[in-house]
């Protein structure tokens, strides 16, 4: 996946669950820091995405997940969890 391609997941993430704003973490969160990363970076085709504020719609965005019709006409996906249940985050981690 591109930082382009990832960029088009999280338009597509938003507009699916209705939000301006999601979670993006697992591998494709270097992105944010790092535009330009090395190729084997890029190897995944997911984005491990979850909706900021309503967490009742993460299950919205398999829509745009694995095996569907984003999926297929655009060669990446995303992977839609509750980042509470995604990741072990710190204290304070929203700040």
């Amino acid at each position: 996946m591109t930082r382009e391609q990832l960029e088009h997941a999280i338009r597509a993430a938003c507009d699916v669950v209705g939000e301006h704003e999601v979670y993006v973490f697992g591998s494709q969160s270097i992105f944010a820091q790092f535009p330009e990363v090395p190729a084997t970076l890029k190897m995944s085709a997911e984005a491990d995405i979850s909706p900021r504020h309503r967490l009742d719609r993460v299950e919205y965005l398999n829509t745009i997940g694995e095996d569907s019709p984003f999926h297929q006409a655009h060669g990446f996906y995303v992977h839609g969890l509750p980042i509470t249940q995604a990741a072990t985050l710190p204290a304070g981690w929203e700040e």
